[in-house]
């Protein structure tokens, strides 16, 4: 007996990768239903070879369903993952709202795949922040070889990270230029066409984002407390993939020759490191791609022991929807997850 899987925000472009990547991965799904608010409802998703029309959350039963997968947002996680929750169904959250509470797990599969069975407190798994999750996968072997002490990371991130109304704009404004016509920020704080913004999300008090202060926080509670990051996140006008340069130092000595072996035996990481005229990945092959690419790995001579590489992966992908199913797998497994009897 397969298991029944909600997708919360299937008209949304996680939601919608959600829905494909289940289908790619031949996940153990007897039924999928796709979920949205009321406005949405009646709206067609693909799922594989098949055609879904969407529910809506307001008058679903979850009673009979398995798995949920979140992807609508902080104040939808806060007000129905408890609700769904308590109806025994596991929620996996791809919003930022549960990742620093201490009862729930943040999983990157990769990295504390074991931290998945943590879920049975509140019954919710939160799914880390994109550029965090593609940094770890990276850093996860190369802390296990040499403990890492220190992380500077500056992102470059695209706009579909801002949900589909970033893409929107990125669009309607590199139109503009061409036509001499509207190219007024709406979504973005400056124009992001043929541009770069320096802010992603909402100011701190010391000056951070918070973007760069989650990237911090939760590269701590997944894979070690003691390292210190400091990040720069950047919106950059790219449709798809976010990418980063990662300075890393580490308490014990390694090679730039050792981390490129250790990257290439890594799970989900995927070397491309010549150092010659295209030689490494850029966002726009990263786009549609499971993996998290390294590239430009190199010693840093400014300090001891250091290290600087190049990281691409798509957001969409391994930032959210894959890492969210490859949770999902994680739950079934480890037999943590038995279907109900009712699943269609």
């Amino acid at each position: 007996m397969g298991y029944k899987v909600a997708v919360v925000g299937a008209t949304g472009n996680v939601g919608r990768e959600m829905l494909n990547i289940l289908a790619e991965r031949g996940f153990a799904a007897d039924e999928v239903v796709p979920l949205a608010s009321r406005r949405s409802m009646g709206v067609e998703v693909s799922y594989g070879e098949r055609i879904l029309k969407v529910k809506a959350l307001e008058h679903y039963d979850f009673s009979d369903t398995d798995i949920c997968l979140m992807s609508a947002g902080s104040s939808i996680s806060k007000e129905w993952s408890p609700k769904i929750a308590a109806k025994g169904c596991v929620v996996i959250d791809n919003s930022s709202c549960w990742r620093y509470d201490a009862d729930v797990p943040l999983v990157v599969p990769e990295v504390n795949p074991d931290a998945v069975e943590g879920f049975k407190k509140k019954n919710i798994i939160a799914n880390p922040n994109c550029s965090t999750i593609q940094m770890v996968v990276a850093l996860k072997p190369l802390h296990d070889r040499a403990t890492i002490k220190r992380v500077v990371v500056a992102t470059y991130q695209s706009v579909s990270g801002a949900g589909k109304d970033g893409m929107d704009e990125l669009d309607r404004q590199t139109k503009g230029v061409y036509s001499l016509s509207d190219v007024e920020p709406a979504k973005f704080s400056k124009r992001i066409a043929f541009n770069l913004i320096p802010h992603i999300d909402v100011f701190m008090d010391d000056g951070y984002t918070k973007e760069e202060w989650k990237m911090s926080v939760e590269t701590k509670k997944i894979l070690d407390p003691k390292i210190e990051v400091t990040a720069t996140c950047v919106r950059v006008p790219v449709f798809v993939s976010h990418s980063e340069a990662i300075n890393v130092e580490f308490e014990n000595p390694i090679s730039a020759d050792e981390a490129r072996n250790i990257l290439r035996d890594a799970p989900g990481v995927l070397v491309v490191d010549k150092r010659e005229d295209g030689g490494y990945v850029t966002p726009h092959e990263a786009t549609g791609e499971d993996a998290t690419f390294v590239s430009r790995i190199r010693e840093d001579k400014t300090v001891k022991n250091g290290l600087a590489f190049w990281c691409v992966s798509d957001n969409l992908r391994k930032g959210a929807a894959l890492n969210a199913i490859q949770i999902a797998e994680e739950l079934v497994n480890r037999k943590l997850l038995s279907p109900k009897k009712k699943a269609a």
